[in-house]
């Protein structure tokens, strides 16, 4: 579950403070990594005239995509022993832009905005901030309409999961509202692992529950700062957690507590905004 938009899962506490109070090394990996490549298509398949959207045009993206986060985050390049695993990867990489194109087509589409950051300070002083995959707009006779896409690389969750996994869609869609005064109509979370999307159509009341749950998850994190109590969470998602070996639930011993900081919002302030495709 992401707060503020940063790499956050607040679901484990524990996690929460390795990640954000503790700083600690994350190393790259493929399924993480690929996410980004294919995010990165996604944007640049749209610089691309309608008619040059093609999913043969997508799959010639990737290696250059590859190459420029290669150049940027020079620690990806160890994640594959050889030649013949990276084809491998790659190509897997090609198979979600496939998935993509099952889902819609964008010859079609004309996005308002694509990576678009926003960020509001609600009236209790807390920032939210976080990047829009991409944002639809459309003139209609009851005003301005917004749709807000968001896309991940892994399956899509089960029915029981669907409402956390669009938790964040609704995060947007608050922010989206207190910037720029018009409740997004729709919201799109489009699983391109499995070729499958989820859809909601907010209104006022549920973004006003959006805005007190985000409250009460920055509460539990505020008093967690305060006591030094960040208890592990064990769930499913600890085969995708990198700190097993030092937390308590698997035998490990969590590092002393870095020395105090201003106040717990500062660490969360200062949180890279991103969304880790290994949590969604």
């Amino acid at each position: 579950m992401s707060v503020a938009g940063s790499r956050v899962v607040v679901s484990c506490p524990l996690r929460y403070r390795f990640r954000v109070i503790d700083r600690l090394p994350e190393p790259p990996s493929p399924a993480a990594t690929r996410g980004t490549v294919v995010h990165a298509v996604l944007e640049g398949l749209f610089d691309l005239p309608p008619a040059g959207r093609t999913l043969q045009a997508a799959a010639e993206l990737v290696e250059p995509a590859w190459a420029r986060l290669r150049e940027r985050e020079p620690a990806v390049g160890t994640l594959f022993d050889d030649e013949a695993a990276l084809a491998q990867w790659l190509e897997s990489a090609r198979e979600l832009l496939a998935g993509y194109f099952a889902l819609e087509d964008p010859t079609r589409l004309a996005p308002a905005a694509r990576e678009l950051y926003v960020e509001h300070v609600l009236e209790s002083g807390l920032r939210l901030r976080g990047y829009v995959d991409r944002l639809d707009e459309a003139t209609t006779a009851q005003g301005l309409a917004l749709r807000v896409v968001d896309y991940k690389t892994g399956r899509s969750p089960g029915p029981a999961f669907e409402n956390s996994a669009m938790f964040q869609m609704r995060f947007y869609a608050l922010l989206l509202w207190r910037v720029r005064g018009v409740i997004p109509r729709e919201l799109r979370l489009y699983y391109l692992g499995d070729r499958t999307w989820l859809r909601a159509t907010p209104d006022e009341a549920d973004l006003r529950a959006t805005e007190r749950r985000i409250e009460a998850l920055w509460a539990a994190i505020d008093r967690a700062h305060r006591t030094g109590d960040w208890r592990a969470t064990p769930s499913r998602l600890c085969s995708w957690c990198d700190h097993q070996a030092r937390c308590p639930a698997f035998g490990g011993t969590p590092p002393p507590l870095p020395a105090p900081r201003s106040a717990a919002a500062a660490a969360l302030a200062e949180a890279v905004p991103a969304v880790c495709e290994a949590d969604g």
